[in-house]
C-alpha cells in the first residue's frame, strides 16, 4: 500500500511539473466542456492561489489563458472576448500563495480577431495577420 502512495504521489508531481512546463509562454483556450488544458491549467492555479479563484468566480471564465514567467515571479492573463478585456496577474514573490491583479486592458482588434478564430475552430492554428 505504501508503493501505490508514493507511486500516486510521484506521478502527480510529474504531472504538475509537465503541465507547468507546457504551459510557459503559450495562450490557452479555457472550455469546461470538454475540458481544455487551459480550464486544467485555470483550475489548478485557482487552487494554488485561493485569490485568483476569486477573481474568477467574480468574473466568470476567461476564454483564454496565458501563462509566462521567470525565476521570481509567474503571469497569467486573463482574456474575456465578449468584454474585450484582458486581465494580468502575478504571484507575490513575499507572500506565495497570493497574487496581484492589474487591468482591465483593451484587447486589440488584431489580438481579438486572432483569439476568437481560434475559439470558433480550436482544431486550427491561429494566424497572426
Amino acid at each position: 500500500m505504501a508503493v501505490i502512495c508514493l507511486l500516486v504521489a510521484s506521478c502527480t508531481s510529474v504531472g504538475n511539473a509537465w503541465m507547468t512546463a507546457t504551459a510557459k509562454d503559450q495562450i490557452m483556450l479555457v472550455r469546461a466542456d470538454p475540458p481544455s488544458f487551459g480550464w486544467h491549467r485555470l483550475i489548478t492555479q485557482a487552487r494554488t492561489h485561493p485569490d485568483l479563484a476569486i477573481f474568477v468566480s467574480q468574473h466568470g471564465l476567461p476564454d483564454f489563458l496565458a501563462e509566462t514567467g521567470n525565476h521570481q515571479q509567474h503571469y497569467l492573463i486573463l482574456y474575456y472576448l465578449a468584454d474585450r478585456k484582458a486581465f494580468a496577474c502575478r504571484n507575490d514573490p513575499s507572500r506565495e500563495l497570493l497574487v496581484e491583479f492589474a487591468g482591465p486592458y483593451p484587447i486589440t482588434d488584431k489580438e481579438f480577431r486572432m483569439l476568437d478564430t481560434f475559439r470558433r475552430d480550436p482544431t486550427r492554428k491561429p494566424a497572426v495577420r
